[in-house]
């Protein structure tokens, strides 16, 4: 087995497609991350004249004025058919018709309108709140008494942000995506790869057993994509760092990794490991060529990701049974990791289940590879 694993490391940093996908995999991690927050901080921080030009089918009057000039508000006047023409040709953001005592906000559910709903709405509730002052006072009530009747106060413990976790979670899925990765390509070569090039009959000339051969291919496996894991979560951490200092709307919360996380985070990589290069070694044992390795492994990219999406997205809480369940489980402890609050039974139940997963899934391959059906092309 050792022998087994010596060569296939040998030809894993001979294959420059593998030596690729192990290395230069974490550098799309930057990428995404940095790119991801810049994308949010430009969304937050969007200019106030791209969606303050609103438009009025009435004349406001001098409070109605001032409060325009107050909020930044680009007002336009001009009856409801050309205020329709000129939102639906891009002219205005957004729209205000008047029934009565009603004022209707007209517009597409879109981002822009949201933008500008944000900006009318507090406009609307203090024009309001200035004519209910007038009403009180002209019946001879004191306004400032019935406002404080009660007072609301923000009292907002510290806790993770959305957008904190959002980027938290979606960095590890983008690790646990290169890690995928890094296992596919050497699951091929050495065991599709080696059909195809006819090196397997040669090697099986050897006194080997089924059993070591496999162990062998598939710890070399393991070692490539936890090699990238460690690199990944390193970069990721790096990536964090320069976008937290960097992007006003992340600057209010810490995104670096703690030495525990890290650490807890590698761990979880290994059994991640462990589990992408035992499927991968499954499914491209079945094949008989390179390419149709190749079609069957694509999956296991997109399996490695879904995950941590579904666990951000559905906001799905970790529990023991979930511990166990391959992949969701990953995603769930490194979220778990990441807010402070990891169950140390569960980190175990996940290596357990992993291990259990893994070695029904190699005692299926070794029988496998005992079949000539399966290890020869012809």
């Amino acid at each position: 087995m050792i022998n087994i694993l010596k060569k296939e490391l040998r030809e894993l940093f001979r294959d420059k497609k593998s030596l690729m996908m192990m290395l230069l995999a974490p550098i799309l991690i930057p990428i995404i991350i940095i790119g991801m927050t810049a994308l949010f901080n430009s969304t937050a921080n969007k200019p106030i004249k791209d969606y303050n030009k609103i438009g009025f089918d009435y004349e406001l009057n001098e409070t109605e004025k001032e409060l325009a000039q107050k909020f930044q508000i680009d007002y336009i006047i001009k009856d409801k058919e050309t205020l329709k023409t000129d939102y639906e040709n891009g002219v205005i953001d957004l729209y205000v018709t008047k029934e009565n005592n009603t004022y209707i906000l007209n517009g597409y559910n879109n981002d822009t309108s949201t933008y500008s709903l944000s900006l009318i709405n507090p406009y609307f509730n203090a024009y309001k709140e200035i004519l209910q002052k007038e009403y009180l006072e002209n019946k001879n009530i004191n306004s400032e008494e019935v406002f404080t009747l009660i007072n609301v106060e923000n009292k907002l413990i510290d806790k993770d942000n959305f957008i904190q976790k959002y980027l938290l979670n979606y960095a590890f899925s983008f690790v646990l995506m290169a890690m995928a990765m890094s296992a596919i390509y050497p699951a091929i070569d050495s065991t599709a790869g080696e059909k195809e090039r006819g090196t397997l009959e040669t090697l099986l000339t050897f006194p080997i057993k089924s059993k070591d051969l496999i162990l062998g291919k598939f710890f070399a496996t393991a070692l490539s994509s936890f090699v990238t894991g460690i690199i990944s979560i390193i970069v990721a951490d790096v990536s964090l760092i320069i976008a937290n200092k960097n992007f006003d709307i992340v600057k209010a919360f810490d995104l670096s990794l703690s030495i525990p996380t890290i650490i807890f985070s590698i761990i979880v990589a290994l059994g991640f490991s462990l589990l992408v290069s035992g499927l991968s070694i499954a499914l491209a044992s079945k094949s008989k060529t390179y390419k149709e390795a190749q079609s069957a492994l694509t999956p296991i990219t997109f399996i490695a990701v879904m995950p941590g999406m579904l666990v951000t997205m559905m906001d799905i809480s970790s529990t023991y049974l979930l511990a166990a369940v391959p992949f969701i489980n990953f995603s769930l402890l490194f979220d778990e990791i990441s807010s402070g609050n990891l169950d140390i039974i569960k980190l175990i139940i996940m290596f357990i289940s992993t291990i259990i997963f893994i070695g029904i899934v190699l005692s299926i391959i070794i029988k496998q590879y005992r079949s000539e059906k399966v290890l020869f092309s012809n």
